[in-house]
This record gives C-alpha cells, structure tokens and sequence, in this order.
C-alpha cells in the first residue's frame, strides 16, 4: 500500500534523495570525469523514475535524462526534472551544480525545488523567499555561454557580470541577494529553467523570456532560448535594455 504524500512534499523530498544519491556516487572516489557524471546521473534519473511510477503513476515526466515521452502533452500535470544541472561541475569536484525538480500543471510551476547538495542547502517554492535588500551590482552568465546582451545590461546598468556554474545554482543567487539578475541566451532546454523558475516565481522575483513574453512549460519542444530572472525593481529596465540591444544587433 502507497502511503499518501502531497505534491510538495514529494516536489521537496525528491530533491532531497536525489541530492543524497548523487554525494554517494561522488563520494565513493572510485570514478572521475564523464564517468562519473554519467554513474550520477543515471543513479539518480533511475531513483527518481521508480519513486514517479509508485507515487504519481498517472503524471507525465520530461526528464534530460530520460527518453522524451510525448504522452506528456496529453497530461496537465507533468513532472521536469534534470537530477544533475551542471555535470562537469560535478564530475570536477565543484560546488555550483544543483538538483531541478519541478512538477507543472497546465504549462506553470506549480511545486519546486532547487536543491545545492554540496553546500547542503535546498530551495523549495513552499518557503522560498528572494532576499531584496540593497542591490548587489551583478549580473549572473553562463561560464561557457555568456551571453553579449548581458554585457550590454551591464553597462548601462553599472554592474558588474560575474559567472557560476548550473543554472539552478545562478538562479538561486539571485534569490540570495548575491546578484541582482540572470541573463541566458543561446539556448537550454525546459528541465534547466523550470525548477529555478518555480522557486524564483514563488519567492517573488521577476522571471520571463529577455522578449518579457511568459516561460511556458510541457512544449512539444522542450527548447528555450534565453531566460531572464532579477529583481522585480530592475524588471523594466532590463527587459527594455534587451529591447534595444536586439533591435541594434539583431539577436541577443
């Protein structure tokens, strides 16, 4: 007999265990590099698939690493999960991976967690709340994929652009206080955004494509080109600053 749990619940202890499994797979010391990215993220996405099919067998999953099931477009409520957001960070022994787990109904975040197993912290969009105080001066990027447009926010802004790995753990600095914005362009797909977005939403920042039109979830296809989460006092100045520098250059 299945025991009863809610959805937030379920939302946080899934990103609790997954964060677990994945310190124990590193943790052991037997593998390194892709090795031990791939061991991480197949334990987890295999832990999370049972733990889905005992507790929410008729919900939909769209998994980075899973096959994509397209019967998920017939559900409203469909699980978006990536059980290791960063996996070179990982395999490489730093802290700025995360956890992204995020049940969706109707196309919106409804339940979320964003957990940061190595610094031993989760975020869960029940309790979540940004911390709004004095502005930081930086703009969060990609290390890999930083994108021109936010070298031009930045600068009419009088910011500083500072790097981090997962985009879980960028987002979650915003939501810390510790930069005021992050800007993506150049492409991820819905389990990198979708987790972040349900914790940064309900913790009452600012979250939406750099156009200012609303991130959407459970597409047929599951790529977003760019995300903006900030302030929600720095909202409308961002997004014009994308604006113009779109209309200029012709892209992000």
């Amino acid at each position: 007999m299945t025991v009863e749990i809610s959805d937030s619940r379920l939302t946080n202890s899934l990103a609790d265990g997954c964060g677990e499994i994945l310190k124990g797979v590193r943790n052991g010391g037997l593998l390194r590099g892709l090795a031990l990215g791939d061991a991480g993220d197949e334990a987890a996405q295999e832990w999370i698939s049972r733990v889905l099919e005992q507790h929410r067998p008729k919900d939909g999953v769209l998994s980075e690493e899973a096959a994509d099931d397209l019967s998920r477009l017939k559900k409203d409520r469909v699980w978006i999960i990536d059980p290791l957001d960063g996996t070179k960070e990982f395999a490489t022994g730093r802290q700025d991976w995360a956890v992204h787990i995020a049940l969706v109904e109707n196309h919106k975040p409804i339940h979320a967690a964003v957990g940061l197993p190595d610094i031993g912290v989760n975020f869960f969009s029940d309790e979540a709340r940004a911390v709004l105080g004095p502005k930081s001066g930086k703009i969060i990027v990609s290390r890999n994929r930083a994108p021109k447009v936010a070298d031009y926010v930045a600068e009419h802004t009088g910011s500083e652009i500072t790097t981090y790995g997962s985009a879980g753990a960028k987002a979650m600095r915003v939501l810390l206080g510790d930069a005021d914005a992050y800007i993506h362009a150049g492409g991820q797909y819905e389990w990198d955004s979708a987790a972040p977005v349900g914790v940064a939403q309900a913790a009452g920042l600012h979250c939406s494509r750099l156009d200012g039109s609303k991130l959407t979830y459970n597409n047929a296809d599951p790529y977003l080109p760019d995300v903006l989460i900030c302030r929600p006092d720095m909202a409308d100045e961002i997004l014009q600053l994308c604006a113009t520098f779109k209309e200029e250059h012709g892209s992000y």
